[in-house]
């Protein structure tokens, strides 16, 4: 009997042990990371990509939906770490909150896993009824948009995280300008006099679409910028993002799809 137990302890303590390693450990230690609020920011920003497509872990390492993940960070005490990994694939864990880490990591996180959250619930959805001339008076609407993949930038002149990526946009434009079925627009908050003034002085390879605030805060209902939406040949939202490298690695996959 004694036999019998130790062989179902030693077996059970080597399955929590895999199920703790089968997707690789932490790249960094959830608690040091959490020392003080610059170094987690430090990391935060650069590793972690809540639009992306990723597997999502619970704290215990099992799998669950994108969705439930995204509304437990955005509702309790967790933080997302990614898992070291040899395959491209993307793996994020949950991890408690330290108490006496500094409050603004949890108010960080909070907000931006509401964003992430409230971005995903509008994937696989249709871009909301859109007719508007851009600065050079052509008519951009969902009729002019049919058939083909079409990536829009939500920003505004006094945003200056919309306009320090000005660079890498007009790259990712050029990468694809030969693509007929791709279209590159941009919505504006301000006036077509303030745009013109403005974009002679730092050019954006966009169409760009004047006096947008409206429709971004109402029909949109954006409160982060810059804004970047994939829509697919069918005129669904495949993809919401907030930074241009979520962009660049969802466009080049969306860019392949046989539609």
């Amino acid at each position: 009997m004694k036999k019998t137990f130790s062989l179902i302890l030693t077996f059970l303590i080597f399955t929590s042990c895999l199920a703790q390693t089968k997707y690789g450990n932490p790249e960094v230690d959830p608690i040091q990371i959490q020392k003080d609020y610059s170094s987690w920011w430090a990391y935060q920003s650069k590793n972690i990509m809540l639009s992306r497509d990723f597997v999502a872990l619970d704290t215990l390492s099992k799998e669950i939906p994108k969705e439930t993940f995204l509304d437990q960070l955005a509702n309790s005490n967790y933080i997302p770490i990614r898992l070291q990994s040899d395959d491209a694939v993307y793996y994020y864990k949950l991890f408690k909150i330290d108490p006496n880490s500094d409050t603004s990591i949890k108010a960080t996180i909070n907000q931006e896993a509401f964003d992430a959250y409230k971005n995903f619930k509008m994937e696989n959805t249709p871009f909301p009824k859109f007719s508007f001339k851009d600065l050079n008076g052509n008519l951009v609407s969902n009729e002019t948009m049919k058939g083909k993949i079409v990536v829009i930038k939500c920003w505004y002149i006094h945003c200056a995280a919309c306009i320090k990526e000005f660079p890498d946009v007009n790259k990712l434009a050029e990468k694809y300008k030969d693509r007929k079925d791709i279209l590159f627009v941009s919505l504006a908050e301000d006036t077509p006099e303030q745009l013109k003034v403005f974009l002679a002085r730092k050019p954006l390879s966009y169409s760009v679409i004047p006096n947008m605030k409206i429709y971004m805060n109402e029909t949109l209902q954006l409160n982060a910028f810059p804004t970047h939406f994939i829509i697919n040949k069918e005129g669904l939202i495949t993809k919401v993002l907030n930074n241009y490298k979520s962009l660049e690695v969802a466009l080049e996959k969306e860019s392949k799809l046989k539609n």
